[in-house]
């Protein structure tokens, strides 16, 4: 996978994540139209990172601030 790619597939799951649709079927769509060639562990790897760091950016911005 390109650096460009990744990119790419990032700005996907940050706009689809909080939308009442599926950011993991857009990330797969995406891959596809992309003409991925990626054995299953790189996309599930991939997959889960792009998630574990939308989780871990909303638990940034909401967390509470200390006085």
């Amino acid at each position: 996978m390109s650096i460009i790619e990744a990119i790419i597939l990032g700005i996907v799951q940050g706009l689809t994540e909080f939308l009442p649709v599926s950011s993991s079927g857009h990330l797969e769509l995406v891959k596809y139209l992309f003409g991925s060639k990626w054995i299953a562990e790189e996309s599930l790897l991939f997959t889960v990172s792009v998630h574990f760091a939308t989780a871990m950016s909303t638990v940034v911005v909401f967390r509470k601030r200390k006085s």
